[in-house]
């Protein structure tokens, strides 16, 4: 079989890790990069090796060589771009969050379906190597059944080379552009789909999401914490939390964001617990269980932040070899967007709300 010729649409910061999967990859390759500053598309492409550049997405469409986009562009952008690429034949590795609005996820489901493409959101935190492990330990009933969900996130200040100049990600500020904050819906979508994977569909969802003003670069934005949001599973007797909290002063060991992601999942026999996903602020393995009275670290491979993205595009790529359904497929994206939109609206009316009614 012929490699897999992908087009990075989108050559923001983030493209750097997401190419880092199709390196000495037999089955996939980056045929072409587009993003509309060509200077930037030009750098890409020869830092990455590519030899299409574009700066119209129309010509990624039209190029009958790529058989996989990958876009990596403003949220708003999502629903329109998908539909596109699907009426042209190709199939879509879409950016998290799906889409502004649940019915714009199921136009692009029913395109996909119409084209008879494969619709995935990349979302790289449920194939991190502790997640994956960790799902596969709760299905072997390591745990035993389910009761407790619980999720953190603490957003700080880290040293490093991986910055974003403030230009580039301003938009998100915008609820236009963005559909929601930049912690509770954009790096949110993580925790929600994490929430997912390890406990499945939700039934209900309370909310309560402040705002903290921030000056940057001269510009007041307002970012979307602390938070704390409640559910309850599909599941009997199981429920979730999240709280998402906002700490510029922290100081975090991180070689890219500066974000400490935290899990904990109970069960009726023990408790596992991810420790890690992008900074590292606790000094723990990155994966543990308690059981029968005592703590294990649970020996996993591929712990580092950049290893779920390789996994995430491998992964990606061998459900378009084999058929199988990808981690994140269309309705399985509608329905973390849906559980992720329902926080939201919990906070802004004050009331509970059913992921499955969100629109």
């Amino acid at each position: 079989m012929k490699p897999f010729r992908v087009a990075i649409v989108g050559c923001g910061r983030i493209s750097d890790l997401h190419q880092l999967g199709y390196r000495d990859n037999p089955d996939a390759v980056i045929a072409a990069v587009c993003d509309t500053n060509k200077a930037t598309a030009k750098k890409k492409a020869r830092d990455w090796g590519v030899e299409k550049v574009y700066s119209e997405y129309q010509q990624v469409l039209e190029d009958k060589d790529i058989d996989v986009v990958e876009l990596l562009t403003p949220h708003h952008l999502h629903c329109s771009m998908t539909v596109d690429a699907c009426s042209a034949g190709k199939h879509i590795s879409v950016q998290k969050p799906m889409a502004l609005s649940a019915a714009e996820a199921d136009q692009m489901i029913a395109a996909a379906n119409k084209a008879g493409v494969v619709l995935r959101v990349y979302e790289n935190f449920v194939h991190y190597a502790p997640a994956v492990k960790a799902k596969q330990m709760i299905e072997a009933g390591e745990i035993g059944e389910v009761r407790a969900v619980r999720m953190h996130v603490s957003t700080g200040n880290a040293k490093n080379d991986f910055k974003i100049p403030l230009s580039a990600w301003v938009w998100r500020f915008n609820e236009e552009l963005s559909g929601g904050g930049p912690l509770v819906f954009d790096h949110g979508y993580h925790l929600f789909s994490l929430g997912y994977y390890l406990g499945g569909p939700v039934e209900k969802v309370s909310a309560w999401i402040d705002e903290t003003p921030v000056s940057e670069a001269g510009n007041l934005v307002h970012i979307d914490a602390p938070a704390m949001i409640m559910f309850k599973y599909k599941a009997p007797r199981c429920y979730g939390e999240l709280d998402v909290e906002y700490t510029p002063k922290m100081k975090m060991n991180s070689l890219y964001y500066a974000d400490d992601d935290r899990i904990e999942i109970v069960g009726e026999k023990g408790i596992l617990f991810i420790n890690r996903y992008t900074a590292k602020t606790v000094d723990l393995p990155e994966l543990m269980i308690f059981k029968d009275c005592k703590t294990t670290p649970i020996p996993v491979e591929g712990v580092e932040w950049h290893d779920s993205f390789i996994a995430t595009t491998r992964a990606m790529i061998e459900a378009l070899k084999t058929g199988a359904q990808p981690r994140l497929d269309g309705p399985t994206g509608k329905a973390v967007l849906q559980f992720t939109l329902a926080a939201l609206q919990s906070s802004a009316t004050g009331k509970e709300v059913q992921p499955d009614l969100v629109a």
